[in-house]
């Protein structure tokens, strides 16, 4: 029975590779995903009204990234296609980001247009669906993967794990950066055992329930502080999330802030796998003050993770076995006398 069951799953996940790679062999200019263009195969510098990418080329001419073509090279996941991770996703999209992986269970509702990117005729669609076609229309030359389930059940989380390892922009290799813009702590822990199992390098982000605050954070595991390391009081205390909600209460919500946020995630994740600039292992945003603080952690030697604690010792030994001179010291930490955080910056 269990061997049944087993290749059953094998045939499925064959099933929807094949599935896959059929979406993305379209016909040029036929209109399925189209978007009114046919697909450019190279991306091209040329100053011309027609061309959607010189404005991204002209990067190139201006010294900040020394080979935007890159981009075409990357596989991106994203988990979580709401007031974020739509917009996170239509960001990387516009960019010409090689591959999307969409992963996300909720359907699209009418509580969900005071946000961007989702409009009214795509209600009672699943995000994914409903993502995957507008997606495609702004760009065809993007292949997108999506995934319409809860990562955070047993059965789904062996799936995730396998696209995670497996969905790269070649079939069998795995993804390039995991992005997180779930909303609640559950599906971001589940991620993060996910990628410390894997050793997958993932950002975290998130808006605050009263939506006037959010954070990105750059997570590498073994050398910053994982999700596990230094958890919110809900997770440390095992409270269990929907005892916190309220019937007829939900969050505030406002496309400002997750606009904001999806847009210092995305240009953090540019410059990660463009390699330009200094990307933040942690960026907030206060809107009442516009204030943008920033910080690195390092991870907890105690974590509860043990996958976290394995990959805290890989890196170890990684350090340890560069030559003297590679190894980078330490910045100093420094506490601001007027920062009303009491957090520690690092310069």
């Amino acid at each position: 029975m269990a061997e049944s069951v087993e290749r059953l799953q094998q045939r499925v996940q064959e099933l929807e590779r094949e599935l896959a790679q059929e979406r993305n062999r379209r016909v040029p200019g036929s209109g399925e995903g189209g978007g009114g263009r046919v697909r450019i195969e190279k991306m091209s510098s040329e100053v011309v009204d027609s061309n959607p990418y010189s404005r991204l080329m002209a990067l190139k001419r201006m010294g900040i990234v020394s080979d935007y073509e890159k981009i075409r090279t990357f596989a991106v996941a994203i988990v979580g296609v709401g007031g974020v991770g739509s917009v996170t996703a239509e960001m990387l999209t516009r960019c010409g980001i090689g591959k999307l992986l969409l992963f996300d269970y909720d359907k699209v509702e009418l509580a969900n247009m005071n946000r961007l990117f989702f409009q009214p005729h795509q209600a009672g669609l699943s995000k994914v669906q409903a993502a995957e076609h507008t997606l495609r229309n702004i760009n065809p030359d993007v292949l997108f993967e999506v995934h319409n389930y809860n990562i955070t059940t047993v059965e789904n989380f062996q799936h995730f794990m396998d696209r995670i390892s497996n969905g790269g922009l070649e079939e069998g290799k795995p993804v390039d950066l995991v992005l997180s813009c779930v909303d609640n702590f559950e599906a971001r822990m589940t991620i993060n055992t996910a990628c410390n199992e894997l050793g997958q390098t993932w950002m975290e982000s998130g808006v605050s329930e009263n939506a006037v605050s959010g954070h990105m954070q750059l997570i590498i595991p073994g050398e910053s502080a994982c999700f596990a390391c230094a958890p919110p009081l809900v997770v440390a205390a095992n409270i269990d999330e929907k005892t916190l909600k309220r019937e007829g209460v939900c969050a505030a919500s406002l496309p400002t802030t997750m606009g904001v946020v999806a847009g210092i995630l995305v240009q953090n994740v540019l410059k990660f796998l463009l390699n330009f600039g200094t990307v933040s292992f942690y960026l907030g945003y206060n809107a009442m003050q516009d204030f943008f603080p920033t910080m690195s952690m390092k991870p907890n030697p105690q974590c509860d993770d043990r996958n976290c604690r394995k990959q805290q010792e890989e890196y170890k030994k990684k350090v340890a076995a560069l030559p003297k001179q590679e190894v980078m010291q330490e910045e100093e930490e420094i506490i601001h006398e007027d920062n009303e955080w009491a957090r520690r910056f690092c310069h």
